[in-house]
Protein backbone atom coordinates (compact mmCIF):
# COMPACT_ATOMS: atom_id res chain seq x y z
CA UNK A 1 0.00 0.00 0.00
CA UNK A 2 1.45 3.05 -0.93
CA UNK A 3 2.17 5.81 2.25
CA UNK A 4 1.12 9.04 2.30
CA UNK A 5 -1.58 11.03 0.49
CA UNK A 6 -4.35 8.64 1.07
CA UNK A 7 -8.52 9.70 2.18
CA UNK A 8 -11.38 8.64 2.72
CA UNK A 9 -13.30 10.06 -1.11
CA UNK A 10 -15.23 13.16 0.01
CA UNK A 11 -15.23 11.62 3.66
CA UNK A 12 -14.71 13.46 7.00
CA UNK A 13 -13.75 10.88 9.22
CA UNK A 14 -14.61 11.00 12.64
CA UNK A 15 -12.29 8.53 14.98
CA UNK A 16 -13.83 6.28 17.84
CA UNK A 17 -11.49 4.70 19.92
CA UNK A 18 -13.16 1.56 22.13
CA UNK A 19 -12.63 1.28 25.77
CA UNK A 20 -11.29 -1.26 28.30
CA UNK A 21 -12.82 -5.19 27.14
CA UNK A 22 -11.31 -4.96 23.79
CA UNK A 23 -7.91 -5.47 24.71
CA UNK A 24 -6.02 -8.57 23.63
CA UNK A 25 -2.36 -9.68 23.59
CA UNK A 26 -0.48 -8.39 20.76
CA UNK A 27 -2.57 -6.00 19.48
CA UNK A 28 -1.23 -2.92 17.72
CA UNK A 29 2.04 -5.07 17.18
CA UNK A 30 1.19 -4.87 13.77
CA UNK A 31 1.05 -1.24 13.11
CA UNK A 32 4.88 -1.15 14.66
CA UNK A 33 6.38 -3.49 12.62
CA UNK A 34 4.50 -1.81 9.57
CA UNK A 35 7.77 0.78 9.81
CA UNK A 36 5.55 3.70 10.70
CA UNK A 37 8.05 6.37 12.27
CA UNK A 38 4.86 7.67 14.20
CA UNK A 39 3.61 4.55 15.36
CA UNK A 40 7.83 3.47 16.95
CA UNK A 41 7.81 7.13 18.77
CA UNK A 42 4.29 6.90 20.43
CA UNK A 43 5.45 3.30 21.58
CA UNK A 44 8.67 4.74 23.50
CA UNK A 45 6.57 7.60 24.47
CA UNK A 46 3.97 5.13 26.09
CA UNK A 47 7.32 3.23 27.52
CA UNK A 48 8.69 6.19 28.70
CA UNK A 49 5.66 7.30 30.63
CA UNK A 50 4.51 3.95 31.93
CA UNK A 51 8.28 2.84 32.94
CA UNK A 52 7.38 -0.14 30.93
CA UNK A 53 8.62 -1.63 27.80
CA UNK A 54 5.18 -1.02 26.12
CA UNK A 55 6.25 -3.62 23.33
CA UNK A 56 7.36 -6.51 25.44
CA UNK A 57 4.19 -5.85 27.56
CA UNK A 58 2.01 -6.42 24.23
CA UNK A 59 3.66 -9.11 22.63
CA UNK A 60 4.60 -11.28 26.26
CA UNK A 61 1.60 -10.71 28.83
CA UNK A 62 -1.42 -13.11 28.60
CA UNK A 63 -5.06 -12.00 28.53
CA UNK A 64 -5.97 -12.57 31.62
CA UNK A 65 -2.95 -10.36 33.23
CA UNK A 66 -4.10 -8.06 30.50
CA UNK A 67 -7.21 -7.48 32.07
CA UNK A 68 -6.25 -5.94 35.46
CA UNK A 69 -7.24 -2.59 34.99
CA UNK A 70 -3.62 -0.94 35.46
CA UNK A 71 -2.57 -3.03 32.99
CA UNK A 72 -5.19 -2.71 30.41
CA UNK A 73 -5.76 0.89 30.49
CA UNK A 74 -2.34 2.13 29.43
CA UNK A 75 -1.90 -0.65 26.99
CA UNK A 76 -5.35 0.18 25.08
CA UNK A 77 -4.87 3.26 25.21
CA UNK A 78 -1.28 2.66 23.05
CA UNK A 79 -3.29 0.66 20.91
CA UNK A 80 -5.76 3.01 20.17
CA UNK A 81 -3.40 5.79 19.12
CA UNK A 82 -0.95 3.57 17.19
CA UNK A 83 -4.01 2.95 15.21
CA UNK A 84 -4.97 6.71 14.97
CA UNK A 85 -0.91 7.59 14.65
CA UNK A 86 -0.96 4.70 11.47
CA UNK A 87 -3.95 6.32 9.97
CA UNK A 88 -2.33 10.04 9.93
CA UNK A 89 1.24 8.18 8.18
CA UNK A 90 -1.52 7.41 5.71
CA UNK A 91 -3.03 10.65 5.15
CA UNK A 92 -6.31 10.18 6.99
CA UNK A 93 -6.84 12.70 9.83
CA UNK A 94 -9.98 13.36 12.21
CA UNK A 95 -12.26 15.96 11.56
CA UNK A 96 -13.77 14.85 15.02
CA UNK A 97 -13.47 12.33 18.03
CA UNK A 98 -14.87 9.75 20.53
CA UNK A 99 -14.04 7.53 22.96
CA UNK A 100 -16.53 4.72 24.80
CA UNK A 101 -14.61 5.11 28.31
CA UNK A 102 -11.16 4.37 28.58
CA UNK A 103 -11.13 5.25 24.78
CA UNK A 104 -12.14 8.99 25.92
CA UNK A 105 -8.80 9.80 26.79
CA UNK A 106 -7.31 8.79 23.40
CA UNK A 107 -9.73 11.09 21.88
CA UNK A 108 -8.83 13.41 24.01
CA UNK A 109 -5.52 13.28 22.79
CA UNK A 110 -6.56 12.78 18.97
CA UNK A 111 -8.95 16.40 19.93
CA UNK A 112 -5.84 18.19 21.04
CA UNK A 113 -6.83 18.47 24.40
CA UNK A 114 -4.36 16.87 26.28
CA UNK A 115 -0.89 15.82 24.97
CA UNK A 116 0.38 12.40 24.14
CA UNK A 117 2.67 12.68 27.23
CA UNK A 118 -0.10 13.38 29.55
CA UNK A 119 -2.98 10.93 28.14
CA UNK A 120 -0.51 8.01 29.34
CA UNK A 121 0.28 10.25 32.40
CA UNK A 122 -3.50 10.27 33.17
CA UNK A 123 -4.50 6.56 31.97
CA UNK A 124 -1.32 5.17 33.99
CA UNK A 125 -2.89 7.09 37.32
CA UNK A 126 -6.37 6.28 36.24
CA UNK A 127 -5.68 2.71 35.99
CA UNK A 128 -3.85 2.40 39.07
CA UNK A 129 -6.63 4.32 40.83
CA UNK A 130 -9.72 2.03 39.34
CA UNK A 131 -7.25 -1.03 40.20
CA UNK A 132 -6.81 -0.08 43.54
CA UNK A 133 -10.74 0.85 44.14
CA UNK A 134 -11.76 -2.37 43.35
CA UNK A 135 -9.14 -4.43 45.18
CA UNK A 136 -10.49 -2.49 48.14
CA UNK A 137 -14.19 -3.47 47.25
CA UNK A 138 -13.19 -7.10 46.63
CA UNK A 139 -11.27 -7.36 50.71
CA UNK A 140 -14.21 -5.82 52.11
CA UNK A 141 -16.80 -7.88 51.12
CA UNK A 142 -15.16 -11.01 51.85
CA UNK A 143 -15.42 -12.65 48.12
CA UNK A 144 -18.98 -10.86 47.47
CA UNK A 145 -17.19 -8.58 45.08
CA UNK A 146 -19.31 -5.39 43.43
CA UNK A 147 -18.92 -5.82 39.88
CA UNK A 148 -21.51 -5.53 36.60
CA UNK A 149 -23.48 -7.04 34.79
CA UNK A 150 -25.26 -6.50 31.15
CA UNK A 151 -28.99 -6.33 30.71
CA UNK A 152 -30.35 -7.67 27.28
CA UNK A 153 -33.68 -7.43 25.64
CA UNK A 154 -34.79 -3.81 27.81
CA UNK A 155 -35.12 -0.46 26.39
CA UNK A 156 -32.48 1.65 28.06
CA UNK A 157 -34.71 4.41 29.45
CA UNK A 158 -36.80 1.16 30.65
CA UNK A 159 -34.26 -0.31 32.12
CA UNK A 160 -33.03 3.05 34.03
CA UNK A 161 -36.55 3.99 35.26
CA UNK A 162 -36.72 0.35 36.66
CA UNK A 163 -33.59 0.92 38.59
CA UNK A 164 -34.70 4.26 40.18
CA UNK A 165 -38.26 2.66 41.23
CA UNK A 166 -36.08 -0.23 43.32
CA UNK A 167 -34.08 2.42 44.59
CA UNK A 168 -36.55 4.39 45.60
CA UNK A 169 -38.01 0.94 46.87
CA UNK A 170 -35.05 0.55 49.23
CA UNK A 171 -32.89 -1.76 46.89
CA UNK A 172 -29.49 0.01 47.40
CA UNK A 173 -26.34 0.21 45.57
CA UNK A 174 -27.42 -0.68 41.81
CA UNK A 175 -26.65 1.83 39.25
CA UNK A 176 -26.92 2.20 35.13
CA UNK A 177 -23.36 2.17 34.23
CA UNK A 178 -23.42 2.09 30.23
CA UNK A 179 -26.11 3.04 28.14
CA UNK A 180 -25.14 0.96 24.85
CA UNK A 181 -27.51 0.51 22.70
CA UNK A 182 -31.53 0.37 22.06
CA UNK A 183 -31.18 -3.08 23.40
CA UNK A 184 -28.76 -3.19 25.81
CA UNK A 185 -27.94 -1.67 28.91
CA UNK A 186 -24.62 -2.62 31.10
CA UNK A 187 -25.09 -2.20 35.57
CA UNK A 188 -23.08 -1.71 38.19
CA UNK A 189 -23.91 -2.93 41.73
CA UNK A 190 -23.08 -4.37 44.69
CA UNK A 191 -22.99 -8.23 44.96
CA UNK A 192 -26.47 -8.52 46.51
CA UNK A 193 -27.84 -5.80 44.56
CA UNK A 194 -26.99 -7.93 41.40
CA UNK A 195 -28.32 -10.69 42.91
CA UNK A 196 -31.56 -9.24 43.16
CA UNK A 197 -31.49 -6.77 40.26
CA UNK A 198 -31.03 -10.19 38.34
CA UNK A 199 -34.11 -12.02 39.09
CA UNK A 200 -36.20 -8.60 38.79
CA UNK A 201 -34.76 -7.75 35.58
CA UNK A 202 -35.71 -11.17 34.11
CA UNK A 203 -39.17 -10.79 35.49
CA UNK A 204 -39.62 -7.37 33.84
CA UNK A 205 -38.79 -9.17 30.06
CA UNK A 206 -35.11 -8.83 30.09
CA UNK A 207 -33.91 -11.97 27.54
CA UNK A 208 -30.62 -12.05 29.37
CA UNK A 209 -28.78 -10.85 32.43
CA UNK A 210 -24.69 -11.25 31.92
CA UNK A 211 -22.20 -11.08 34.63
CA UNK A 212 -19.15 -9.32 33.09
CA UNK A 213 -15.35 -10.30 34.17
CA UNK A 214 -14.00 -6.90 35.21
CA UNK A 215 -12.25 -6.03 38.20
CA UNK A 216 -15.26 -3.74 39.80
CA UNK A 217 -18.68 -1.60 39.84
CA UNK A 218 -17.13 1.04 37.38
CA UNK A 219 -18.79 4.38 36.46
CA UNK A 220 -21.03 4.12 39.65
CA UNK A 221 -20.48 5.67 43.24
CA UNK A 222 -19.06 2.59 44.23
CA UNK A 223 -15.95 3.43 43.03
CA UNK A 224 -15.61 7.28 44.40
CA UNK A 225 -12.24 6.63 46.33
CA UNK A 226 -10.92 5.88 42.27
CA UNK A 227 -11.84 9.57 41.34
CA UNK A 228 -10.17 10.79 44.85
CA UNK A 229 -7.22 9.57 43.99
CA UNK A 230 -7.02 10.41 40.74
CA UNK A 231 -8.13 13.78 41.25
CA UNK A 232 -4.68 15.43 41.98
CA UNK A 233 -3.21 13.79 38.57
CA UNK A 234 -6.13 15.08 36.45
CA UNK A 235 -6.05 18.76 38.38
CA UNK A 236 -2.28 19.32 37.26
CA UNK A 237 -2.41 18.52 33.65
CA UNK A 238 -3.17 21.52 31.67
CA UNK A 239 -6.74 20.42 29.12
CA UNK A 240 -6.81 23.07 25.42
CA UNK A 241 -10.15 23.58 24.04
CA UNK A 242 -10.76 20.94 21.54
CA UNK A 243 -9.40 21.58 17.66
CA UNK A 244 -11.71 19.37 16.36
CA UNK A 245 -15.36 18.32 17.37
CA UNK A 246 -14.99 15.84 20.62
CA UNK A 247 -17.96 14.51 22.78
CA UNK A 248 -18.22 13.18 26.04
CA UNK A 249 -19.83 10.03 27.70
CA UNK A 250 -20.94 11.56 31.31
CA UNK A 251 -23.11 14.26 28.76
CA UNK A 252 -23.80 12.86 25.66
CA UNK A 253 -22.74 15.93 24.04
CA UNK A 254 -20.41 18.02 22.36
CA UNK A 255 -17.37 19.61 25.01
CA UNK A 256 -16.67 23.14 23.54
CA UNK A 257 -13.65 23.93 26.56
CA UNK A 258 -10.63 22.47 28.00
CA UNK A 259 -12.26 23.76 31.24
CA UNK A 260 -15.72 21.54 30.39
CA UNK A 261 -13.25 18.35 29.27
CA UNK A 262 -11.39 18.52 32.62
CA UNK A 263 -14.14 18.66 34.61
CA UNK A 264 -15.95 15.52 33.01
CA UNK A 265 -12.74 13.44 33.31
CA UNK A 266 -13.44 13.62 36.85
CA UNK A 267 -16.94 12.73 36.67
CA UNK A 268 -17.01 10.09 34.19
CA UNK A 269 -15.19 7.61 36.71
CA UNK A 270 -18.41 7.74 38.59
CA UNK A 271 -21.05 8.59 36.61
CA UNK A 272 -22.09 6.23 33.47
CA UNK A 273 -21.41 6.02 29.55
CA UNK A 274 -24.40 8.00 27.72
CA UNK A 275 -22.88 6.16 24.79
CA UNK A 276 -26.72 6.08 23.10
CA UNK A 277 -26.99 10.06 23.40
CA UNK A 278 -23.12 10.33 22.17
CA UNK A 279 -24.07 8.29 19.21
CA UNK A 280 -27.68 10.45 18.62
CA UNK A 281 -25.10 13.62 18.87
CA UNK A 282 -22.33 12.54 16.49
CA UNK A 283 -24.92 11.31 13.98
CA UNK A 284 -26.63 14.82 13.86
CA UNK A 285 -23.92 17.22 13.88
CA UNK A 286 -23.86 17.05 9.88
CA UNK A 287 -20.53 17.25 7.72
CA UNK A 288 -19.58 13.23 8.86
CA UNK A 289 -19.01 11.12 5.85
CA UNK A 290 -17.56 7.97 8.00
CA UNK A 291 -16.60 6.57 11.58
CA UNK A 292 -13.27 5.17 11.60
CA UNK A 293 -12.74 2.41 14.89
CA UNK A 294 -9.42 3.34 16.02
CA UNK A 295 -8.41 0.55 18.09
CA UNK A 296 -9.15 -3.23 18.66
CA UNK A 297 -12.16 -5.23 18.23
CA UNK A 298 -15.53 -4.20 16.73
CA UNK A 299 -17.41 -3.31 19.12
CA UNK A 300 -18.12 0.25 18.73
CA UNK A 301 -19.08 -0.62 14.76
CA UNK A 302 -21.84 -2.88 15.76
CA UNK A 303 -23.33 -0.42 18.75
CA UNK A 304 -23.11 2.21 16.05
CA UNK A 305 -25.07 0.18 13.69
CA UNK A 306 -27.70 -0.82 16.60
CA UNK A 307 -27.74 3.11 16.62
CA UNK A 308 -29.81 3.36 13.23
CA UNK A 309 -27.51 5.90 11.65
CA UNK A 310 -26.80 5.86 7.87
CA UNK A 311 -23.17 6.69 8.34
CA UNK A 312 -21.08 4.10 7.38
CA UNK A 313 -18.55 2.65 10.70
CA UNK A 314 -15.12 0.74 8.84
CA UNK A 315 -12.50 -1.05 11.53
CA UNK A 316 -9.31 0.74 11.66
CA UNK A 317 -7.98 -1.34 14.49
CA UNK A 318 -5.05 -3.17 12.62
CA UNK A 319 -3.09 -2.76 9.42
CA UNK A 320 -5.02 -5.41 7.49
CA UNK A 321 -8.38 -2.94 8.80
CA UNK A 322 -6.65 -0.29 6.61
CA UNK A 323 -6.08 -1.90 3.66
CA UNK A 324 -9.16 -3.62 3.13
CA UNK A 325 -10.16 -0.02 3.17
CA UNK A 326 -7.99 1.32 0.78
CA UNK A 327 -8.48 -2.38 -1.33
CA UNK A 328 -12.25 -1.60 -1.30
CA UNK A 329 -12.16 1.84 -2.50
CA UNK A 330 -13.78 3.40 0.26
CA UNK A 331 -9.88 4.86 0.29
CA UNK A 332 -8.10 5.56 -2.29
CA UNK A 333 -4.99 7.95 -3.41
CA UNK A 334 -5.45 11.90 -2.89
CA UNK A 335 -4.27 11.71 -6.27
CA UNK A 336 -7.53 9.69 -7.56
CA UNK A 337 -9.86 12.07 -5.99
Amino acid sequence: MEKGGMEIINIKNFFLFPGQGAQYPGMSLDFLVSGSPGVKKIFDLASDITGHNMEALLRDTDAETLKRTDVSQPALTLANLAAAVYLADQGLAPAGAAGFSLGEYAALAAAGVISGEDCFRLVKARGEAMQAAAERIAAETAGEAAGMAAVIGLAPEQAEALIAEWTAGGLGGLYPANINSPRQLVVSGTAPALAEAEARFKDAGARRFIRLQVAGPFHSPLIAGAAEQFRPVLEAVPFSDPAIPFYSNVTGKRVHSGGEAKTLALRQITEPVRWINEERAIDTAGGIGALLECGPGKVLQGLWKDSGSAIPCYAAGTVEDVQILFKSRAAVPKTEV
